[in-house]
């Protein structure tokens, strides 16, 4: 058994049949092999086309033969006993399936070390009226919240969760599969040449500090990431950029970006929390002092998301304003840059 991994949250595992094995459904042999993952899940991953068998689609009483390979893609289930917090909420859509919103700058998505409370996922169990404390024929319908991807806790914008084991298992084929669709806006430093192009380079824990993350050009480490980028709005100093993920591997366009010389704006982790173009003339860094003062998160936002939906089986498309905060701070750009070319003076 060979377990494959995606840094949204899922896995892949690909399991070669024994050439002894006897004929067995496949729900039985996974349930069997899989471990955590209970023969529901198994059924609803078959439904959602997560399980396949030499590629091809198969139903829960297919029965499995020697030498056959078994592909599975497994969501990294979140557990349940994350306490409800009745906190701000943007709820973008909601049905019966599934549930996007909009995650503010500064909100961590999932409980963990150092970050206990008050996430992203406090808040939706609130709104679902998911309490661990309650005994479990109080639960209804709703015993699970299933986060498809993770956006960083500086980082705003749109986000999906499944709300059903067969919602959850169809996102996470999407996710895994690249089939679902995720743009960002992102103000970096400098005009990226060319104004469009791909980053396609691994993309690894740092070799000295495991904190962060690294590009790898020799490819001889990290995991493949690609990342498509396009210029929106040049302002000299800084640019605008749409960036579509390929993948999703862990600060991804923040590395990317950072290999070509082009930080996301005031990015502690990754050199945009320092003038990179321009001098340090003192007005000039008084003023870019300041944004990092009136804007205290990294410039990037998670501006769109696309995918198909579980149920009806049809392209679901969202698409988010970038925070009021992040204007300001672009607006404050572009009369500074404006400025320079009214007077004359080229840029410090």
């Amino acid at each position: 058994m060979m377990l494959t991994d995606s840094d949204d949250l899922q896995d892949q595992l690909i399991i070669e049949v024994d050439k002894n094995q006897s004929p067995l459904r496949i729900d039985s042999f996974l349930n069997n092999r899989i471990k955590n993952v209970s023969r529901t899940r198994i059924q609803q991953g078959i439904r959602a086309g997560a399980i396949t068998v030499d590629g091809k689609n198969i139903k829960p009483n297919f029965k499995i033969a020697p030498l056959q390979t078994i592909r599975v893609i497994v969501p990294r289930h979140e557990a349940i006993d994350i306490l409800p917090e009745d906190l701000d909420l943007d709820v973008v859509y909601e049905d019966d399936f599934l549930l996007v919103v909009n995650k503010p700058a500064g909100m961590v998505v999932h409980p963990g070390l150092g970050n206990p409370r008050h996430t992203l996922l406090n808040a939706v169990a609130f709104h679902l009226n998911i309490d661990p404390r309650d005994p479990p024929e109080a639960s209804q319908d709703l015993e699970r919240m299933g986060l498809v991807h993770r956006i960083d806790k500086e980082t705003s914008g749109l986000l999906v969760i499944a709300k059903t084991e067969y919602a959850l298992s169809h996102l996470a084929k999407q996710f895994y599969d690249h089939t679902s669709s995720r743009e960002y806006l992102a103000l970096v430093w400098g005009e990226p040449v060319p104004d469009k192009g791909t980053v396609d380079l691994p993309i690894g824990r740092h070799p000295r500090f495991r904190q962060l993350f690294s590009a790898f050009p020799e490819r001889d480490q990290g995991k493949h990431a690609v990342t498509h980028y396009e210029v929106v709005e040049k302002l000299y100093y800084v640019s605008l950029i749409r960036c579509r993920l390929e993948t999703g591997r862990t600060h991804q366009i923040r590395v990317h970006m950072q290999y070509l010389g082009h930080p996301v704006f005031h990015d502690e982790r990754y050199g945009g929390d320092r003038i990179v173009k321009g001098t340090v003339h003192t007005k000039y860094k008084q003023f870019v002092d300041n944004l990092f003062k009136d804007f205290p998160q990294h410039a990037l936002h998670a501006k769109s998301l696309g995918f198909v939906h579980p149920e009806s089986g049809k392209w679901m498309q969202f698409d988010s304003e970038l925070p009021v905060e992040f204007e300001v701070i672009l607006n404050k750009w572009r009369k500074y840059t404006s400025q320079k070319k009214l007077t004359g003076h080229g840029p410090e």
